[in-house]
């Protein structure tokens, strides 16, 4: 009987320790989410299109469609997120040679640009490695691990949700 105790103990202290770890993930979902939106402040950019941007810059050059399947939005609202960026000389828009039709375009991020990105997320960079300096490299690896999983987690939950 002994022993059934413990389990229930272990097992009420894992539910508390993961849903304390939930709580942690939405608490920095929104930290990330204001910082963003004081970073989109500062360059003029919409928080979506600072989300759409940095989708062309680690996975582009991307089409327009296979964007707005990425973000999970319409394609009209990606068409109007894409003029911006474009206007601000965040992107380009070029002509998919391969492509069968001949009006098919990719977008990609300007490279010089990014610099600026980098710039205005200096302060987080810095503490971000300033934090990661008091782990040691596996316990780096294990984080890392749980981060990628639980992106993909959401991307997954993203898809599911907008009808993929």
């Amino acid at each position: 009987m002994a022993s059934g105790a413990s389990g229930t103990e272990t097992a009420r202290r894992r539910r508390r320790t993961t849903v304390a770890l939930k709580e942690s993930l939405r608490e920095l979902r929104n930290q990330l989410s204001l910082l963003n939106h004081q970073v989109g402040g500062r360059l003029k950019l919409k928080d979506v299109d600072l989300d759409c941007l940095e989708l062309i810059s680690t996975g582009g050059p991307l089409s327009p469609s296979a964007l707005a399947r990425r973000a999970g939005l319409h394609p009209a609202t990606v068409t109007g997120i894409l003029d911006r960026l474009q206007r601000g000389g965040w992107v380009v828009r070029e002509r998919d040679p391969a492509a069968a039709d001949r009006r098919a375009v990719t977008v990609r991020a300007v490279p010089g640009r990014t610099q600026e990105l980098f710039r205005v997320y200096g302060g987080m960079n810095s503490a971000m490695d300033d934090l990661c300096a008091g782990y040691t490299e596996d316990e780096l690896m294990l984080i890392a691990g749980f981060l990628r999983r639980t992106a993909e987690a959401g991307r997954a939950a993203t898809e599911e949700l907008s009808g993929e």
